[in-house]
């Protein structure tokens, strides 16, 4: 997400963040320390607005191992408020452009 825009800063600015409500990971193979790791984010399902989503990271092991999956079922938060809310719109052009890389 830092790629497309989404650094820490905004976030602050925007007094918005991610919560997790649910998190899992499925080791698949094993990671040593010096391997080089790819990790690909895949948004496996978004609401309309975009205030909920499921996201996948794949970490794969010298570009052709799948190491592990990480599945998160999140939301965004007013941190001011403490409360879920939706994004802002700039949000949900940059979901939709994560949407359209992944859907290869």
């Amino acid at each position: 997400m830092n790629e497309h825009g989404l650094i820490t800063q905004v976030l602050t600015h925007l007094h918005i963040g991610p919560i997790i409500f649910r998190e899992e990971c499925v080791f698949k193979k094993e990671i040593k320390f010096g391997d080089e790791v790819k990790i690909n984010l895949r948004v496996e399902k978004v609401t309309d607005d975009f205030s909920r989503w499921t996201m996948v990271h794949e970490i794969w092991k010298s570009g052709d191992t799948l190491s592990a999956v990480i599945t998160i079922d999140g939301a965004w938060m007013d941190t001011v408020k403490r409360k879920l809310t939706v994004p802002p719109d700039s949000f949900n052009e940059i979901f939709k452009v994560i949407l359209k890389d992944t859907a290869m």
